[in-house]
């Protein structure tokens, strides 16, 4: 599977944990940044990832500190419907029920193994369909 990473400088170490993570478990992984722990803006990691996952119908990967900023962002891209976890019930909801195509983590919010458990949850679970589509149809349309 393709997942597209990124992150602003508050989340680096935590995306750099997973995108290793995603490597080993066999996934082609597309890093659009940050490399840096220079202070950077989360909006235009978000709107990376966002276009990129729509160019290469990928599952995308976001983090910055709390996660809400960069899951803002990604958001703002026609066709990304980018969820903030913090946990793997809230991983496994998001593609169930939402067909969640951007995974939001805050560094500072869900330690590592958390996070692992969720990104795990989040791949390997897939979209229910039936009434929920309806109501990604909606999502789809604004």
């Amino acid at each position: 599977m393709k997942i597209v990473v990124g992150s602003d400088h508050a989340g680096l170490n935590l995306k750099n944990h997973l995108k290793d993570l995603l490597a080993k478990w066999g996934h082609e992984v597309i890093d659009v940044g940050t490399n840096s722990t220079d202070s950077t803006d989360y909006p235009d990691w978000g709107e990376a990832v966002g276009k990129k996952v729509m160019e290469l119908d990928a599952k995308g990967l976001c983090v910055c500190g709390s996660g809400i900023g960069i899951s803002i962002a990604a958001n703002k891209v026609q066709g990304i419907r980018a969820a903030l976890v913090h946990d793997s019930t809230e991983a496994r909801l998001a593609r169930q029920h939402n067909d969640a195509n951007v995974l939001c983590l805050g560094e500072r919010t869900v330690g590592q193994v958390v996070a692992e458990d969720a990104l795990k949850t989040f791949l390997e679970t897939g979209f229910e369909g039936g009434r929920h589509q309806r109501r990604v149809d909606k999502l789809n349309k604004l």
